[in-house]
């Protein structure tokens, strides 16, 4: 059954109104007609069975028939911040880690970035990065959208990292240390917490980025002894991270 994603605030009275993009794709692709059953996802990751009443080209409006039981969602909040990428590998890390759970991304502008983000088209690759977020969250059955934020720099992530409770950056090295760094990260949570993860270009870390991070409580984690590519390593994280906390463990989830 096909999902769409309203705030709290369009639900009043027991009826929801379904406005913008949605409406096209109610009424000129899924051609569901009153009476049509769908399911809403609210911001606060509430779930509700709705049958359209009423429709017209710029709303839908349809009654709540019944809340609907969902815990799909990882304990954990993830941001995914992504070393600026060439071509489309940054749509592919959307898409994907969306699908596997992610809650944000971050394109971070990095010493290293073969591409560039223009900053007077900075608005509408974010709006294109938004909208296959949105896809891949109904695919994947999610009761949120992840956000995409506005592409910044190095000191721009630094400055942000203070929101999480765990910040890491995904580092080639592999040593002893690094090879242990998440499995010990996964141990620690208790649900709830926040943790970014950087993830580099397809140039790397530059050493002084390196040490920027490691002074401000950044940990490097290691990703096997592979290299990846750099749209495989936040998938690949992503997944990681869910195996340990919703599957092997699934503590968190019970």
């Amino acid at each position: 059954m096909q999902r769409y994603f309203v705030k709290t605030s369009q639900i009043v009275d027991n009826q929801v109104t379904i406005t913008g993009d949605d409406v096209h794709h109610i009424t000129n692709v899924m051609r569901a007609t009153v009476g049509e059953q769908l399911l809403v996802c609210t911001d606060e990751r509430q779930t509700f069975l709705v049958a359209v009443e009423t429709m017209n080209k710029t709303e839908i409006i349809a009654r709540i028939v019944a809340p609907k039981e969902e815990d799909v969602e990882m304990p954990i909040m993830v941001a995914i911040a992504q070393g600026i990428t060439k071509g489309d590998k940054f749509d592919l890390v959307v898409q994907k880690a969306t699908e596997c759970g992610a809650a944000t991304f971050i394109p971070v502008a990095m010493k290293r970035s073969v591409a560039k983000i223009d900053a007077s088209k900075a608005a509408k690759k974010v709006e294109r990065w938004q909208k296959i977020a949105l896809e891949a969250a109904r695919q994947a059955h999610r009761q949120i959208v992840p956000e995409v934020v506005e592409p910044i720099d190095m000191k721009g992530l630094v400055a942000l990292a203070t929101d999480y409770d765990v910040c890491l950056f995904a580092y080639e090295t592999f040593d002893a240390t690094s090879r242990t760094r998440l499995a010990t990260v996964v141990d620690d949570l208790s649900g709830g917490e926040r943790v970014l993860v950087l993830i580099g270009p397809e140039g790397g870390f530059d050493a002084t980025e390196v040490a920027l991070l490691e002074s401000d409580g950044f940990l490097p984690i290691g990703l096997g002894p592979r290299i990846l590519r750099t749209e495989t390593a936040p998938i690949y994280v992503m997944a990681a991270l869910s195996y340990a906390l919703e599957v092997e463990g699934g503590s968190m989830k019970c």
